[in-house]
């Protein structure tokens, strides 16, 4: 196991594989490093140093009582990417991890970083507001809360139907991809998990996207019903100067795992462009 002990104290895991133009990967909620093994597989065998961590409070990484918040995972991340000397890098988040990689390069990245991507990933924000009315209702983020502190167990086994499209007709259910996404919550702290809630639905990203120069590739889902993608993806590559964005009819939430090889090579043409 490899590990980095922040400033404060926190253990952040991490894998670090193969040489090369680095690519970091940060994971969607409530998951870990492992929801990456289609991407990092694949790009290790294209030459690629390939990164991925556990974000606090989650998979194998301390599970701390605080920084369960944008800004603090975005800390973390330039501390180990300081760490690393990762240069001239290619930043990929998924779902809640989108968020963590545009925080990340406004804020840190700038010398170190020379694309993003960002994958059904939650900004510009996803809470409905009077200036963000096309967003998911507030309930919603409750009743995660409420399922994660009560339900924890049941909730994270029956959230993988819409996560993956699995509740779609005609839908080719995989056992495992539903375990294995189980066992990666469940690894997690349960305060971790239902502080991050608040991180990934209320956190603004309006003006990252905005600042942020370098290239960046947004890939959503048409159908993924976690994070819609009108309100998501879209409106995402609108505020980036420098955005290029893929949509993609019936995927769901979960298409980095159920829809890897069409993800995968879309990711490796952006980044050789």
């Amino acid at each position: 196991m490899k590990t980095l002990k922040l400033k404060d104290g926190t253990e952040i895991f991490y894998k670090d594989l193969g040489s090369g133009q680095p690519i970091m990967f940060h994971h969607g909620w409530p998951l870990s490093a492992d929801d990456w093994d289609a991407q990092m597989i694949f790009f290790l065998q294209k030459g690629y140093r390939v990164i991925a961590h556990d974000r606090r409070g989650h998979g194998r990484s301390t599970q701390t009582t605080s920084g369960h918040d944008m800004e603090t995972y975005a800390a973390d991340v330039a501390e180990l990417t300081e760490f690393l000397d990762l240069k001239n890098a290619i930043h990929i988040g998924h779902s809640t991890g989108g968020g963590e990689v545009i925080r990340y390069v406004n804020k840190y990245g700038k010398d170190r970083v020379a694309k993003a991507v960002l994958i059904s990933s939650v900004p510009p924000v996803m809470v409905q507001s009077e200036t963000n009315p096309d967003g998911v209702p507030i309930s919603v983020f409750d009743d995660i809360r409420a399922q994660t502190l009560n339900n924890r167990q049941q909730f994270y086994i029956d959230l993988t139907m819409p996560f993956y499209g699995y509740n779609r007709e005609g839908a080719d259910i995989k056992e495992g991809i539903r375990r294995n996404w189980w066992r990666q919550g469940m690894m997690g702290s349960i305060l971790a998990h239902y502080e991050c809630i608040k991180a990934f639905s209320e956190t603004d990203f309006t003006e990252d996207l905005k600042a942020v120069e370098i290239p960046v590739l947004v890939l959503h889902g048409e159908d993924d019903q976690i994070v819609p993608y009108q309100n998501a993806g879209v409106k995402s590559a609108k505020l980036l100067k420098n955005g290029t964005l893929i949509t993609y009819p019936g995927f769901p939430h979960g298409m980095p795992t159920t829809q890897a090889a069409v993800i995968n090579k879309d990711i490796l043409a952006f980044i050789q462009a």
